[in-house]
């Protein structure tokens, strides 16, 4: 079964509204069609001679609202002044949402194709933010075919653009199914007629993010643990804010072609040191790694389901995509978004941020455990 991004929105908290910054409208983004969401007219700066220009709202569809990532994307997206639909199986899940009254709410299942004529029409940009945590045995057919039913939907309806949230991974590599999956989906998006912007990110740091909640228990509850090799293994997180700013951005982007691009957070390090700075920043005391190289996978996923919320299910994609290091190989993004105003923040910072925020996650990483493993 697809699950939205992450796990379920720390509180339905709304991020800080930033000012959009990027020059480009699509190309330009002047839809005609008729829609039900409310688009009315706004005025740009050329990006070519710095004259006013009239343009139509852009229109984005949001899949997996429900998400850790797609429930915070949608304030953020109302905040640049886009009109947003929310698309969700279950669209009442969202009626606590505290942007609810300023969006469009639509049902909507990748797996149907019928469900998404109605939830396509009439948008501009569509934010693929759904996949598979790999709970079914046949996920990656069922990924592959909600990405051709995505394509088809989207160009049936006149869409302009895709931003479709991928992960880091090293070229040629031979990848865990989970995350080769997420790649296969990206090259169907990236082979369509549709624009299609991937962003590849890695670990999300947030609280309620399944990656950093990962990190957050493991450290909290083992002073001393045996752990597989891949804490050797390099990573480059991102703060939710940071994953957050470069998804909104992409909606107006002017990007030259459809590719991947990838994104991530200024420090690069071992996901072992990772673990390390959290215990640093949480007031704890250095933690003692005993690695034991003939851990797999399967053993690995279990030994996470005993000391964190996470179901051994949900946590084995998780620890297949630490089999590899996962960091940028480029940033070019910086030509296209140029990075916030203020830093991509540090690694560091990131945790302090999610550590004040006044819900740990746990609570909502055991509602998504329980639902998603059913």
């Amino acid at each position: 079964m697809l699950r939205a991004h992450g796990t379920r929105p720390r509180s339905w908290s709304t991020p800080p509204i930033r000012a959009a910054c990027c020059p480009g409208l699509l190309k330009p983004l002047v839809c005609g069609q008729s829609s039900s969401v409310s688009a009315p007219k706004t005025s740009r700066v050329s990006a070519t001679n710095g004259v006013q220009v009239s343009t139509e709202q852009i229109k984005c569809l949001v899949t997996g609202a429900t998400g850790y990532i797609g429930g915070q994307l949608v304030p953020e997206l109302l905040g640049r002044g886009h009109a947003v639909r929310a698309m969700a199986r279950k669209p009442a899940k969202l009626d606590r949402a505290p942007w609810r009254s300023q969006v469009e709410v639509t049902a909507g299942d990748l797996t149907k194709p019928d469900s998404l004529v109605k939830a396509f029409d009439g948008m501009d940009v569509v934010y693929y933010l759904v996949h598979s945590m790999g709970t079914s045995k046949d996920f990656v057919a069922e990924e592959a075919e909600s990405a051709r039913n995505v394509v088809a939907a989207a160009e049936k309806a006149g869409v302009r653009r895709i931003v479709y949230l991928s992960g880091l991974h090293p070229e040629g590599a031979d990848l865990s199914r989970h995350l080769g999956s997420r790649v296969e989906v990206g090259e169907i998006l990236l082979a369509s007629s549709i624009e299609t912007v991937v962003l590849q990110a890695g670990i999300v740091i947030g609280s309620g993010s399944a990656s950093f909640e990962m990190v957050r228990h493991l450290t909290d509850r083992l002073p001393v643990m045996t752990t597989p090799k891949w804490v050797h293994n390099k990573i480059q997180p991102i703060s939710i804010d940071d994953a957050l700013y470069y998804l909104a951005e992409a909606a107006s982007a002017d990007v030259p072609e459809s590719r991947t691009w990838d994104v991530g957070g200024p420090d690069v390090m071992e996901y072992g040191d990772a673990m390390q700075t959290y215990a640093d920043v949480a007031g704890l005391r250095r933690r003692v790694m005993v690695v034991l190289p003939f851990l797999t996978p399967t053993i690995a996923s279990h030994w996470v389901g005993l000391v964190t919320p996470i179901k051994a299910g949900l946590a084995r994609p998780l620890v297949e995509s630490l089999e590899c290091d996962a960091i940028c190989h480029e940033h070019d993004i910086d030509a296209v978004i140029p990075p916030p105003a203020a830093g991509l923040s540090s690694y560091r910072d990131s945790v302090v941020a999610a550590l004040k925020e006044d819900h740990t996650g746990r609570r909502h990483l055991l509602r998504f455990s329980k639902v998603a493993s059913q």
